[in-house]
Parts: structure tokens; C-alpha cells; sequence
């Protein structure tokens, strides 16, 4: 392979790792498609190529349709409701990752996608958040651009009456969230109440390895108990940090050396509306391993 090669696909790396993590919500099922794409990028013939990222982008999306096929199989079974795996970011991103904003890799809208069929999520994906136009989009789905049209349409139909309609400050959000973590950490109800909208809901993913719930807990006074329970059997062996999931303010909550749960929010700015709570340890385990923390069920005290 030539050099010139090798640095288009590394130019285009970053694009493609976003498009399959989006598709799959798991940066290693992401990191695959990624390779595989390389792999198939160094056995062809780039010189007949009209245009390399239009080739590269068709091949990562294609192989993460097929990848998202098979996981659909797999998540009709799977215990409890599914989250995707969350992912640790720094709290200033480089305006370098192109074309993405931080509501498009959010927990809450990577769970949203889930109701999409795979080709509509990918044609919703290309189209709405990485700018593509409907020629790219055709091109990687073997359709027509009128068909993509129809798809993309029929996508943002399905999802538009869900996605947040709340534009809030992040100065606004880590105020909200260092007030929760502190009245958990605290064990003070009725200030973590006060901090939760009355329906607001609770989202958990255990996987069916941790205990979870397999419908949402909705209501203020439900989630606070959970959290004030959590205070009381653990003390002081709770903490929290405000670190950036998936582009927004979240929580990791540890429980003496273990990642016990990463926590995505959405706010209006005053109050809590919904927590998505990762508490998987197959999902942890990749960020606990970069935290140098442990992962996997807590023992009870």
C-alpha cells in the first residue's frame, strides 16, 4: 500500500470509527468494523477509486448494517433494557471531530436509534449528523437517492416527537449534576428529590448480570429513594465524579474500588428529566480497565 493510501484511510479514521459506533452503540463491535474496513481498503485496487472516502465510508457502513443485523437477533434477547456502552471523552473536545455534536453520540440518543431499523439508522445517521449528501448515502446502501430520501424521511418522522427539545448551557447542566452527586453522596433525599422532575424517569441496563429494572422507574420520590438506599448501604464507600459521557455531563459512581455504574442525564437546566444508568460490568469494562478501577457486582456489606 502506498503512502498516500495509508493517510486517507488515517484521515478518515475518526469518521468511520463514529459511524459504526453510532450504528452498534459498542466502541469494540466499532473498533472491528473499523479493522475490517481496513483490511478490505488494503486488498483493493485504490487507482479506479473516483473517490476513496466515498469508498471507505460505503464499506464501514455496509459492514456495520450487517453487524447491526445480527445484534438485533441477539437484543430481542437480552435481559432487561438495553443501553449502549458508554463512552469517557475529555471535557473540552477539539473542534477537529468533524461534524459532530455532542446530542448525536449522547446515551439518550444512541438508545433512540435503537428503534430504527439497521439501513434507516444508517441512512438517518449519514444524512443528519455526518452531512452526507443523498449520492453518498445511496451509494452505500445500494439504493436510489430517492429511495434514501424516503428513508431519511420516514426516520426522522419516527424519532422526532423523542429526541430532547430542551437547548441547555453546559455551565447549566454540571451545576445541576455536581448538585445531585453531592446530595447522593450525602444521602440527602430530599435534595436529591427536589433536583428530579416529578416524572422524571430512570433507564437501567444490568444486562441480567446485575440487578436492574426491566421497565423504567418513573417518579421523583422512586429514583431519590434509590439513590438515598444506595447512600445508606454503602456510605461512605460511595462516590461520584462528574466526568463527560458521550460528549455531555454525566456521573461514574464508585463503589469502594469498583465502577459500579456510569449515568447519562437529560436536563432543561433545573431539573433532572431522565437518567440512562449503565450498570453492565461487560459494558464497564473497557473504561474501568482505563480508569485502573475494578469492575463487576459489588459485594454486598
Amino acid at each position: 500500500m502506498n503512502p498516500s493510501a495509508d493517510d486517507t484511510f488515517s484521515r478518515l479514521r475518526p469518521r468511520l470509527q463514529g459511524i459504526a459506533y453510532r450504528m452498534l452503540g459498542s466502541s469494540a463491535e466499532a473498533e472491528d468494523v473499523v479493522q475490517d474496513t481496513w483490511l478490505r481498503w488494503r486488498e483493493s485496487a485504490h487507482d479506479d477509486l473516483e473517490s476513496a472516502d466515498a469508498w471507505l465510508v460505503t464499506i464501514a457502513t455496509r459492514l456495520s448494517i450487517d453487524r447491526l443485523r445480527s445484534a438485533k437477533v441477539q437484543r430481542a434477547h437480552y435481559v432487561g433494557t438495553w443501553l449502549p456502552e458508554p463512552l469517557l471523552s475529555d471535557a473540552a473536545p477539539s473542534p477537529e471531530q468533524m461534524l459532530e455534536r455532542a446530542d448525536d453520540v449522547s446515551v439518550a440518543f444512541l438508545a433512540l436509534l435503537e428503534r430504527l431499523a439497521p439501513e434507516a439508522r444508517a441512512a438517518y445517521l449519514m444524512r443528519e449528523v455526518f452531512d452526507a449528501d443523498y449520492g453518498e448515502v445511496a451509494q452505500a446502501l445500494g439504493k436510489t437517492e430517492s429511495a434514501c430520501r424516503q428513508i431519511v424521511h420516514r426516520a426522522k418522522a419516527q424519532l422526532q416527537d423523542e429526541r430532547p427539545r430542551h437547548v441547555v448551557p453546559r455551565e447549566a447542566q454540571l451545576r445541576l449534576l455536581r448538585g445531585f452527586a453531592e446530595a447522593a453522596a450525602s444521602g440527602r433525599f430530599a435534595a436529591l428529590q427536589g433536583l428530579l422532575a416529578e416524572d422524571a424517569q430512570l433507564i437501567g441496563d444490568g444486562g441480567g448480570i446485575v440487578p436492574s429494572f426491566g421497565v423504567p422507574l418513573v417518579g421523583s420520590r422512586r429514583i431519590a429513594q434509590l439513590f438515598y438506599a444506595t447512600h445508606r448501604r454503602f456510605g461512605d464507600a460511595v462516590r461520584y465524579e462528574v466526568v463527560v459521557l458521550n460528549g455531555q455531563w454525566g456521573l461514574l459512581r464508585f463503589i469502594g474500588n469498583t465502577l459500579e455504574s456510569a449515568q447519562s442525564f437529560e436536563t432543561d437546566g433545573e431539573r433532572i428529566l431522565t437518567l440512562h444508568v449503565q450498570r453492565n460490568p461487560d459494558k464497564l469494562a473497557r473504561m474501568a480497565a482505563a480508569l485502573g478501577r475494578d469492575t463487576g457486582p459489588v459485594q454486598k456489606k
